[in-house]
């Protein structure tokens, strides 16, 4: 499952050399397929099986209104994928489009009368876990999630994903019928791609001025989709004519969240690097100082910089470090932007990480809003902390290295500032 083209449930689009990856996981400490959960998708499923819930089928969309709902996710964050790669490929073409939602915690997946509904949830043991959930309505409105434990990482846990768990977002060549045209290339997106890299095989509504991008395109010349180029899928701000978008619960397939939803998931795949990374670095130190007869509480070198160089990784991408400039100003056809920046949280001036910028870059203020996620705030303690320190010394100008030069002393103070009054459990040293 999750093999789409551009994020959480991306390109698979060949085999993944992931099998080391997955018997790692299989071992201590992670037990991946056999280790309890904890993410949103078991605590839903803790209140249906509780009789809390009951979820409702509705027609052709069958349970996802219903679970987007209980999941919190909004229907402004549908963005839309025409790539036949993906787990339910045959039900995917640029006439059926694959809808996914996403907030925070979750990302939903949504296929036009296909058989299930998939999910990817952050989950603070196993980094990310992946499930589906049957379209065929249950009596009792009870449905049952179902884990997928191992399908899912020959895919979604390799080099691409961080070596943990997580989610893979790629930009592909497709053709009218929906497949890859994996000859003419692919690229893996985040928020340093360049915008000519992104969202092909998507679907993209809203303007965005002289820059171009790969959505919305219809590769006809396979040998050299490059020549043929695409100016018919720049700023599209409606899709009625390229497929039935009232199959759908949203006409869009918004350009800012689409840009969130691809910074979102490799901030996601950076967090569970930082968990999976930690939790077996302490692992390999405690049976080493077992079997050395070192005290329990003895740290070596090498396990420091383990931990050390996951918490650099994460604080980079956290103050997006090698983001890409934005070339003119980018503007989206729905509600996402607005929802999404309501949500705050706000600091003493009204001021917000949520805040957009879309101008010059994604956001006004350059330190991800992922760093309220319960994902960040359950790391272990040892990377948290590292991390932290990480992002202080930037801030406040102690480290000035060329990974953070994008950050002018403005930035900086600005972020400081909203983190000393929004992120609970700072160590004392952020508030002097």
């Amino acid at each position: 499952m999750f093999r789409a083209t551009c994020a959480f449930a991306v390109a698979c689009l060949a085999a993944s050399p992931a099998g080391a990856q997955i018997d790692g996981f299989e071992r201590e400490p992670i037990n991946y397929k056999t280790a309890q959960a904890e993410n949103v998708v078991t605590a839903l499923q803790k209140r249906i099986t509780g009789g809390q819930v009951k979820l409702k089928a509705s027609g052709d969309l069958g349970y996802l209104p219903a679970l987007l709902k209980e999941l919190n996710v909004p229907a402004s964050s549908q963005v839309l994928v025409f790539s036949k790669t993906s787990f339910q490929r045959e039900r995917i073409t640029p006439k059926t489009p694959r809808a996914i939602y996403f907030n925070d915690d979750v990302y939903v997946g949504f296929c036009l009368r296909g058989d299930v509904l998939e999910l990817s949830a952050a989950d603070t043991k196993l980094g990310t876990a992946f499930y589906t959930l049957d379209q065929d309505p249950d009596p009792d409105g009870k449905p049952e999630f179902v884990r997928q434990r191992d399908n899912c990482l020959t895919c979604h846990a390799s080099s691409s994903t961080g070596g943990a768990p997580g989610h893979l977002v790629r930009s592909v060549f497709t053709d009218r019928y929906g497949m890859p045209v994996l000859s003419a290339g692919t690229f893996r997106t985040d928020h340093a791609s360049p915008f000519a890299e992104r969202w092909g095989g998507w679907y993209v509504t809203g303007t965005h001025g002289k820059q171009a991008h790969m959505g919305n395109w219809i590769v006809e010349n396979k040998r050299d989709p490059a020549t043929e180029g695409n100016a018919a899928g720049q700023n599209v701000t409606e899709l009625k004519s390229r497929f039935t978008v009232a199959n759908y619960l949203t006409p869009h397939s918004d350009i800012v969240a689409l840009m969130v939803f691809e910074h979102q998931a490799m901030a996601h795949n950076r967090l569970a690097q930082a968990l999976i990374t930690t939790r077996q670095a302490l692992h390999y130190q405690e049976n080493l100082n077992r079997d050395l007869k070192e005290p329990p509480a003895h740290r070596w070198e090498s396990v420091t910089r383990r931990i050390e160089s996951a918490g650099d990784a994460l604080a980079k991408y956290l103050l997006f470090s090698g983001e890409a400039k934005l070339g003119g100003e980018v503007k989206g056809t729905s509600e996402f932007a607005k929802e999404f920046a309501a949500r705050g949280p706000f600091d003493a001036k009204g001021r917000s990480l949520r805040e957009f910028d879309l101008k010059t870059r994604l956001f006004k203020y350059p330190c991800s809003y992922m760093i309220y996620s319960k994902g960040f705030a359950d790391l272990p303690t040892e990377v948290k902390a590292h991390t932290l320190k990480r992002l202080h010394a930037v801030l406040t100008g102690e480290d000035a290295s060329e990974a953070f030069a994008h950050l002018t002393t403005a930035d900086r103070k600005a972020v400081l500032e909203i983190l000393r009054d929004t992120l609970p459990d700072l160590p004392a040293y952020w508030k002097k």
